[in-house]
This record gives structure tokens, C-alpha cells and sequence, in this order.
């Protein structure tokens, strides 16, 4: 008998016992590590990267695992951007923001003062055209990214002294994340860039007036309020911050159409899932954090419309000067307007309402 036909008549173990198996060839494990710009300890952006990664390992039965690295662990907080680039990880977990300084159109892949709130952005990168655009923009990087969370409309951050006039702004140290501080130095602010695990003992030393970083339930693990008791909303910059998986370009190119599914897939379920987390944990951080005495005071309107008029301005000056900018913030400007109108009519009155009501 040959041996087609014994593939075709023996059952498995009459294959196996003429000697005639066909060849296998185990896929090899993938095994990728992942760099975040956040400390450990919060888990709900940090743990963004660690649902990213866990989900990955489900999908792919433990064929493809990615580790997650705190900062310094493998690279600084802020090197993100240059170690994906660079194939030292395959993969980073980050504010794009903060790259502003390679180019101000990174900032616009987290937040940008009077920007589009959360369900906004998301809604423009995943039907809009924002995905298309930044994967256009990411090329030069050697990067793919995906949405990966979003923090919601953030709070204003903590003070030591109250925040009355404009006055105030002039000279005021702040910790306030990426391209956000370029609108605060426009109003006479000096805006300082450190990274969330430096933020407590700046603020504690006086080495800054003044910090932001998300809201309560991160600010209040962070102690925040142990050192400044004035505690301001909205944060005007950040109405909706989102934060990306940026992959390594050789890396995701090298995996098979299943395993890019997964590493979509992962990317969406992390990102949903910290706003979730967020929503669900800062109203009871916020309770506790006024019950120990902090002050929750609304900017006040000639402060923010001095922020909105500086933005404006500044953006004009971008779009005239950098090409990269300018071409996706005119389609961003334009979806924002469009969602403006939209919110107004639904959104907006919805929630002024409840907000209002006795509940």
C-alpha cells in the first residue's frame, strides 16, 4: 500500500504506527515587552497596559505574551516614543502629549486645550478619520499606535493658593502634562513637565506652585491633598485624554493577520475599560477628598477665557508653521465643531438636567 493510501484509509493511530505523519510545525511563542510611561501603583492607568497585555495572552491561548515595565524599569517615563522607534521593546503604553517637543502634533493624539471630550475623540478616531491620520503622522516614527484609554474630562488640579484673577496665572509654577503648559506659559504661567511618580515631592518642597494630573481617585492615591487644599475644575486642557499602545512597526508587521486581530482587539477592550474605571471610582474619591478638607472651587470665567483665546491663537500659529499640524487639525477642528452642535442638543441638556435634578 502506498502511502497516500494509508493517509487515506488508516485513522490516526494507523498513520502514526506506519510511520507516515504528516510534518507539524509548532508556531513559535511570541514574546513581547511592553514599556508605560505610569507608575504601578495606579491602577487605573498603568493598568490599562496590564488588561492590554492579559487579554493578549487569553486570545492567544499563552502563545503571545507582552510583559509590562514601569518607568525606569527599562526605559524613562518620557522614552517611550524613542524605544519603540528605536525595536528596544516592541511595544510602549503612553500620553502622546508628551512628545510635544518632537512635534506639537503628537499632542493632539491625547488632548488639546477646549479639544473634543472623550466620546468625541474616540468617535473620530475609530469613524472619523483621526486613526487614519495619525497612523499617517506615526509612520515617520516607525510606529503603529491604537487608542489605548481615556481618562474622561479631567479636573483642574490642586493649589496652594486660590486661583481669583488672572494675576494669579503670572509666575504660578505648575506641573501641568505636555503641550497644555504652552497655553499656561501664553498667560504668564511656568509650566513644568514631571513625570506622575515626581509630582507629591515637587508639590511638597515648593518647588512648584501648583499641580494637575487626572482626577480624584488617581490625585488622592497620589496625596495631593495632604500639601495644597485648593482643589480647581475643569481641566480646560484635558476634556478628554487619551492615551496609546505604540507598537513597534517591524514587530507588528512580523505577526500574523490572527495576531494583529488580537493586539486590536486587546487595544479596544483596554481602552474602554479604563474609562470605566475612572468613571466608576473617581465620585467616591472625590467625596472622601472633600470630607478631608479640600476645597473644590470652578476656574474662574475671565481665566477661562483667556485659556480659550490663547489656544485659539496658538493653534493658528501651528497650523501656519507645521505642516503636520495643520493637516490634521483641520479635520479634527472641523469634527469638533460638528460635535459641539450634536452635544448640545443631546448630551449637554441631558446632563444639565440631572445634574440639577433631586435624585
Amino acid at each position: 500500500m502506498d502511502r497516500r493510501s494509508i493517509l487515506k484509509h488508516a485513522g490516526i493511530a494507523g498513520v502514526l504506527a506506519a510511520g507516515a505523519a504528516p510534518a507539524v510545525h509548532a508556531q513559535a511563542a511570541i514574546r513581547w515587552r511592553l514599556t508605560s510611561s505610569f507608575p504601578k501603583a495606579l491602577d487605573t492607568i498603568h493598568g490599562a497596559a496590564d488588561v492590554f497585555a492579559r487579554k493578549v495572552n487569553e486570545m492567544s491561548g499563552g502563545k503571545f505574551s507582552v510583559t509590562v515595565h514601569a518607568p525606569g524599569e527599562l526605559v524613562p517615563a518620557f522614552g517611550v516614543v524613542d524605544a519603540v522607534q528605536q525595536g528596544t521593546v516592541e511595544a510602549g503604553h503612553t500620553a502622546p502629549y508628551y512628545y510635544f517637543g518632537k512635534d506639537d502634533t503628537f499632542a493632539m493624539g491625547t488632548a488639546i486645550p477646549f479639544g473634543l471630550n472623550s466620546r468625541q475623540l474616540t468617535a473620530w478616531y475609530y469613524d472619523g478619520n483621526g486613526l487614519k491620520l495619525f497612523r499617517e503622522f506615526y509612520d515617520q516614527y516607525n510606529i503603529v499606535n491604537f487608542p489605548g484609554g481615556n481618562t474622561g474630562a479631567q479636573m483642574g488640579g490642586w493649589y496652594r493658593k486660590e486661583i481669583k484673577t488672572l494675576a494669579d496665572i503670572k509666575g504660578l509654577k505648575m506641573r501641568i502634562g505636555g503641550f497644555a503648559g504652552k497655553v499656561l506659559a501664553r498667560m504668564g504661567g511656568v509650566p513644568q513637565n514631571i513625570p506622575g511618580g515626581e509630582i507629591y515631592q515637587a508639590l511638597e518642597k515648593g518647588t512648584i506652585d501648583a499641580t494637575e494630573w487626572i482626577g480624584p481617585y488617581d490625585d488622592e492615591k497620589l496625596g495631593f491633598q495632604k500639601v495644597a487644599k485648593n482643589y480647581y475644575y475643569p481641566g480646560w486642557w484635558e476634556g478628554g485624554a487619551q492615551l496609546d499602545f505604540y507598537i513597534n512597526k517591524a514587530a507588528y508587521n512580523g505577526l500574523s493577520a490572527e495576531n494583529k486581530a488580537i493586539v486590536e482587539t486587546a487595544a479596544s477592550h483596554a481602552h474602554t475599560m479604563m474609562q470605566a474605571m475612572y468613571d466608576a471610582r473617581n465620585p467616591a474619591a472625590l467625596k472622601r477628598l472633600v470630607a478631608g478638607g479640600a476645597k473644590v472651587l470652578p476656574f474662574p470665567k475671565v481665566v477661562m477665557d483667556e485659556a480659550f483665546k490663547q489656544s485659539m491663537a496658538l493653534y493658528a500659529e501651528l497650523s501656519a508653521s507645521n505642516p503636520n499640524w495643520k493637516k490634521i487639525y483641520a479635520d479634527y477642528s472641523n469634527f469638533r465643531k460638528d460635535q459641539n452642535l450634536w452635544f448640545r442638543f443631546t448630551d449637554a441638556q441631558f446632563d444639565r438636567y440631572m445634574q440639577s435634578a433631586k435624585l
